[in-house]
This record gives C-alpha cells, structure tokens and sequence, in this order.
C-alpha cells in the first residue's frame, strides 16, 4: 500500500470520524436522556418501535442504498458533464426523492395501525401502548423526507472532498432530542399528553435541521436552486433504476432489527435493552467504519469513473486495512467492558443494574460481528460503484433467511439474547460472501484479505483484551456508592491502556511504518496549531 492511497483514505476519514464522534457522544447523551427520563419502559419501547419504522425507511431510501446509488453516477456526470449537469442532476434528483418518500411518509400515516401491528403485534394487548406507538409514528411520518433530502446533499458535498460539516449534521439532530427530552415532558404532562410525545415532536425538528445545515454550504458550491428542465432524465432514471435492487441490498441490516422487533416486542424491557446495546455496538462503527467507507466510496468512485483500475485496488485494500485495524480493537474493548459501560453511561434514574446486566449481555453478542459489520459497510457501495448492486441483493436475500431462521428457532430456548447473535452471524456471514466475489470480479490475489497484517491486527487485539480483561477486574468497582466521576476515570484509564497495548502490541510486530505515519500527522497538525 503506497502513502497517496493511505494518505487519501486516511485524511478523510479523520475528518469524517471526528464529525461523527461528536455526533456519537451527542448520541449517548441522548440515551442517557431517554434513560434516565423514561427508562426501560413500555414507553420506551412505544417509541422505539415508533421511530424503527420511519427509520428502517430512511435507512434504505436516503442514508443506505440511495446514497451508494446517487454518488457514483454524481461523481461520473461531474467528471464527463461539468457542474451544470450535475446541478441539474442533483434537483432532478431531489424532485423524484422528494415526491418518492412524500408518498410513502402519506402511506405510512394512511396505514400506521396495520404497519404497528406487524411490526409489534404484542402491543395490541395493551391498548394505551398500541395507541402511543401508533400517533408516535403518524407524527414521525414527515421525518422521512426531510432526512432524505438531508442525505441527498451530503453525498453532494462528499463528491466534493467535503466532508465535515455533512458527518456533523447529525449532531445538530441529537441536539434537538436532548433538548426536547428535557424540557417538554412536564409540559406535555401538564396538558395531559403523555411525555413520551416530545420525541415524536424532536425526530421532527431534528430531521428539519439537518438538510437545512447543509443548505449554506451547497450554495457556497455553486448548487442553488432551480427548476430541472428534465425530471426523468435519462441520468436521474438510472440513479433511481440502481435504487430498485438497492432497497434490498442495504436491507440486511433492517430486516434483522425488523425480525427483532417483532420476537422483542413480547417481553417487557427488551426492546430498549437491544437498542441501547445496539447504540453503544454503533458508536465504533460511526466513528471509524461509516467514516472509512464513506471515504472509501467518493475516492473509489473517482478511481472507478476515471478508468484508474490500479489505483482502486489499492483503495479497497487501504480501506479494508484500515477499517480492521480499528474494528478489531474496539470489538475487544466493547466485549471485555460491555457491563463497564453500559453501568456508566445508562444506569442512571429509571435504568436499574438489572437493565445494565440485560444490556450487556446484548452488546456482547453484538460486539462479535462489529468486524463484519464495518466491512459489509465499506463493500456494499463498492459493489453500487462497479455498478454491480445485484450481487449484494443476492447475498441479503440469502443471510437475511439465515437470521430469520435462529431467531425463530433459537429465540424461545434461549431469550432475547439470541436477536442480537442473529444480526451477528448474518452480518459476518455477509461480509465473507461479498468479500468472496468481490476478489473473483476484480480478480484480486488469494491472500488480498487474508494477510499478515490482518493477522497482526488481531493477535494485538487479543494481547489488548487480556490486559485490559484483569486490569478492569480489579480496578473498577461497579459498587453505587462509588462517586460517577471516579468511575468514569477509571474506564477512561482502561480504554487508554487498551489502546496503549494494542499500539505497543503493533509496533513490536513490525507495524511501525502506519504509527510513524499517524505521528508525522499529528506532528503537522500541531506545528499548525502553534501558528496560531
């Protein structure tokens, strides 16, 4: 692997994660929020499920397959047409998003009660529940199509190398929550609403203000608005023709937290153990997956687009490189200090340790497809770039059938536990699949993702979470007389020695080309800094 290609990766995707990090920690203040105000609690789990439906949608439609479907043909018309095909573009395409997710937000609001009784048909035995759950989701209706066009300008300014303020945006949404969550319930109450009706009201906001962010930004690029003088182009047709098998292809994910939902929804609790295990499981994968195969998509489009076979190669390798170098660390932290974690973060007002044991017990299964995850991020768009997106539809179909399967049979014998191993195997199952035709299509060596520095990623996770295993067995106390910012330090100097042994770990193993790498960049970024 050259330094261009390192380099390439490597500055967008710190940019990217550091967005995204502040983003993330937004996003745990925000549970910590909805802990601690509500719990986990029916009507916790009346919102959770509320809010997966027009979630599981945007997943699919905006941040998902839209996204891996709009930037390489953005990035192709860019690079053949200039900037005027592509504003044109970018508004025909807006007008089609527009009027697709205003239509479905409509049937969604039409069709609440039938969609919520799929989705949790347990809640029908509680009437007061089902009806929260079902006016919840009728106000989040409109949230689809403001997080949509939201996604659409952040894969425009992505294909221009900006990349900040987009992976920022939805801090500003987070923001949003939190404050609702604070200061409505009391006033919802007063007036004889029930409090968890102000998220309902913040995903609305929220979803607002992330397209609206970007907008100055977009004009900046010369993007302001105007009437297309085709809608269906013959352009905007193919970037919505790769939708079609995309809708599935980037439906892995969601079909699980769908199958999830519906075997969850039966057990009191389980619903918001999942998710707040799913949300602590989320933070590396924002943070340093989502960051790399973002990156990944806009540098190995432009690569693809321009003919530069050569250099994509190096891309993918760069960027499955680096991606597991980050993933297989934070995978060992995650397991080793799920119960160190979640205790802190969560288990605060209504949140109890009995919650913290369940959610732990979920992270840990989550943790293990963490890997798997972060490259089934980062192939997915590859394949939409080769403009090959119907091998990834295969695979889904095919995983997704698998994960149905366990979790039907798996779920009654063995609990709530198993809907987390679930997304788990199917994940990794579909990262090895698409890892396997992704080297027969590109034609790449046999040991492409099999090689020794994968090997030494993982022997120094492995070193890292011995260590970090008995340093926190006897170094954290879990006891709640135990003041919160005492615990807090005491996970923060955990997290800091598992780093510190995974980076000693690999430079002892030779790796010290990529931490000298890292050093001159914080050396420069420092040398910046004393300018000022």
């Amino acid at each position: 692997m050259g330094d261009q290609e390192r380099g390439t990766i490597l500055r967008s995707s710190i940019v990217m994660s550091i967005a995204t990090f502040a983003s993330r920690i937004l996003g745990l203040v925000r549970e910590q929020v909805m802990a601690m105000t509500f719990g986990a609690s029916h009507l916790t789990d009346a919102f959770l499920v509320a809010y997966r439906i027009p979630n599981l949608l945007r997943d699919l439609l905006a941040e998902g397959a839209f996204s891996a479907s709009f930037v390489p043909v953005f990035t192709e018309v860019k690079i053949k047409g200039g900037d005027n095909a592509a504003r044109e573009l970018l508004y025909s395409i807006a007008i089609l998003l527009a009027l697709i997710t205003g239509i479905v937000g409509v049937l969604i609001f039409i069709f609440t009660p039938e969609i919520m009784g799929a989705f949790a048909p347990s809640f029908k035995s509680d009437p007061g529940k089902f009806a929260i759950a079902v006016n919840l989701t009728r106000w989040m209706a409109s949230y689809l199509l403001c997080v949509s066009i939201a996604a659409l300008f952040t894969g425009v300014l992505n294909s221009h190398k900006i990349f900040f303020l987009p992976s920022l945006s939805p801090a500003l949404f987070n923001v949003v929550m939190i404050s609702f969550c604070l200061l409505l319930p009391t006033l919802l109450e007063k007036y004889g609403y029930s409090p968890v009706y102000c998220l309902g009201m913040a995903v609305m906001v929220g979803g607002f203000c992330q397209a609206l962010m970007q907008l100055p930004m977009l004009f900046r690029k010369g993007y302001l608005p105007l009437i297309p003088k085709v809608i269906f182009s013959a352009t905007a047709v193919r970037v919505v023709k790769r939708l079609g098998p995309g809708l599935i292809g980037f439906a892995a994910g969601q079909m699980n937290l769908f199958v999830t939902t519906v075997l969850a929804s039966s057990i009191i609790g389980a619903v918001s153990w999942l998710n707040y295990a799913f949300r602590l499981f989320q933070f590396p994968v924002g943070i340093f997956g989502v960051a790399v195969a973002n990156s990944h998509l806009v540098h190995f489009s432009y690569a693809i687009k321009s003919g530069d076979y050569e250099r994509a190669q190096k891309l993918i390798r760069e960027s499955y490189h680096l991606i597991l170098s980050m993933l297989l660390p934070a995978t060992v932290l995650l397991y080793v200090l799920a119960s160190e974690m979640t205790h802190i973060i969560f288990e605060h007002g209504h949140f109890k340790t009995f919650d913290t044991i369940m959610t732990a017990k979920a992270l840990c299964l989550y943790a293990i497809g963490l890997p798997g995850y972060g490259i089934y991020k980062l192939l997915v768009p590859t394949f939409y770039a080769l403009d090959r997106q119907r091998i990834p539809t295969i695979t889904t179909l095919a995983t997704v059938g698998v994960n149905i399967v366990l979790c039907i049979w798996l779920t009654p014998k063995f609990g709530f536990q198993v809907l987390a191993f679930g997304t788990t195997v199917t994940m990794l199952l579909n990262s090895l699949i698409l890892m396997e035709f992704l080297q027969h299509y590109m034609k790449l060596p046999a040991t492409f993702f099999i090689g020794m520095p994968v090997l030494k990623y993982s022997a120094a996770s492995l070193v890292m979470g011995v260590v970090t295993y008995f340093a926190a067995s006897r170094f954290f106390y879990f006891d709640l007389s135990v003041g919160l910012l005492t615990k807090i330090c005491q996970l923060s100097m955990l997290l800091g020695l598992g780093g510190t042994i995974y980076l000693l770990a690999m430079g002892c193993m030779g790796e010290r080309e990529v931490l000298l790498f890292v050093w001159e960049k914080v050396k420069r970024f420092r040398a910046k800094l004393s300018i000022f």
